[in-house]
């Protein structure tokens, strides 16, 4: 099949860890033999190679570089508002994009194109894809649906673009059930979680230089957590825990708008915590096989806003990491509670600190739970496994009258 991908975030280059997860789909479904185009914002940062598996067609929206904060993780801030001067932009990223879908779609045939985010990037180009007739499949990911959800006129739009989709996947059981209710067809409707690299994630030996470069000791307790900066990830609750905890040293890798406030509280509660900015992918592959446990905090924050599926999660799996999670988004999905993690309730400062005590003075608990989620993500959540599930979305909505 002919495949043409529209998102509005990608890795901008190789290494970066902007939307990955979108960067896996476009390369696990050509690998199962499919052409796939990638349509995406420009940004002055985006290098991508000639030789990849997938083809990059990057449109302009403004004359000038120093304007293009649309997408890339850009767009929001704190996750749960638009930033100032992106509401401006909206018009012009619409009348570029639509602009060059239709040109592509005139050029060359495709059989499917594939649109990730139902919010902004669906609604501004369903009715292109229609017009021209390739079947139409939205992937959500958890912020359109919240934008859906909270203004009117998105969930409005939403409705319509949800209602002309050939097929809808959602990254999580969550999802899944609240684009139901902003009117999904549930028979075109599917729960397609992420996958994961099980190469790149795996366990690996020790690695005490890895340590020192984190600033932990090497025969240091680590526990990781890995993500954006911002308040559905949770991390407050985690540097509440670490104070309450002994023996551990806590490394938060990331970076965003709740730095300097994390660092601050971490200060103040003399909490064993290191804020060290984003690692690149090798190195955060490396931190997370160096851990012993990985804590995934993930909370719903004041707007409403939770994760769909973080990508943190499921690549501590892959590394065969003890997990301490929260029961929020799509998390139950994958860890269940003593088989292959442990689940706590979100907001629970207390309870993290306790399992972190139970995680330090039980080692084969730890090896136990490492064990069994490698195992998970080996046999149900590579990326050839997701690659499946969206190749059978394509061929459904194909077959399918989208309108």
């Amino acid at each position: 099949m002919n495949v043409l991908m529209v998102t509005s975030s990608y890795p901008k280059f190789p290494g970066d860890v902007t939307a990955p997860f979108v960067e896996s789909i476009a390369h696990a479904v050509a690998a199962r033999g499919h052409r796939v185009d990638v349509m995406l914002p420009h940004h002055p940062e985006l290098r991508r190679g000639a030789d990849e598996p997938v083809r990059f067609l990057p449109f302009r929206y403004v004359p000038r570089d120093e304007w293009a904060i649309w997408g890339y993780a850009q767009s929001l801030e704190a996750d749960h508002r638009l930033r100032r001067g992106v509401y401006a932009l909206a018009p012009l990223v619409a009348l570029a994009l639509r602009s060059a879908l239709g040109a592509r779609l005139q050029e060359l045939r495709y059989d499917v194109v594939h649109v990730h985010w139902l919010v902004p990037n669906a609604v501004m180009v369903d009715d292109v894809v229609r017009a021209h007739g390739p079947a139409l499949v939205v992937s959500l990911h958890g912020s359109d649906v919240f934008v859906a959800e909270r203004l009117l006129p998105a969930r409005l739009l939403a409705r319509n673009t949800l209602r002309r989709a050939g097929a809808v996947t959602a990254c999580s059981g969550d999802l899944h059930r609240r684009v139901l209710a902003l009117g999904a067809r549930p028979p075109r409707t599917h729960t397609v979680p992420y996958g994961v690299d099980v190469h790149a994630f795996a366990p690996r030996p020790p690695a005490p230089e890895l340590r020192r470069r984190l600033g932990v000791g090497e025969d240091a307790f680590l526990v990781l957590a890995l993500g954006r900066l911002v308040e559905k990830k949770g991390f407050t609750y985690l540097v509440e825990a670490a104070a309450r905890t002994g023996g551990v040293e806590v490394v938060i890798a990331g970076e965003g708008s709740l730095r300097d406030e994390l660092t601050q509280k971490a200060r103040a509660l003399k909490a064993p915590v290191r804020l060290v900015g984003a690692l690149d992918r090798e190195t955060m592959a490396a931190a997370l096989a160096e851990a012993d446990v990985v804590v995934v905090p993930s909370v719903v924050d004041r707007a409403g806003n939770v994760d769909g599926l973080p990508n943190a999660l499921l690549e501590s799996l892959a590394a065969g990491r003890a997990v301490l999670a929260t029961r929020a988004g799509g998390i139950p999905d994958v860890v269940r509670h003593e088989e292959n993690g442990l689940l706590v309730a979100e907001k629970d400062a207390e309870a993290l600190a306790m399992s972190l005590r139970r995680l330090i003075r039980e080692p084969l608990t730890r090896a136990r739970l490492g064990e069994a989620a490698r195992r998970e993500a080996v046999e149900r959540l590579s990326w050839e496994a997701a690659a499946r599930r969206f190749e059978e979305c394509y061929v459904q909505a194909a077959a399918l009258d989208p309108r």
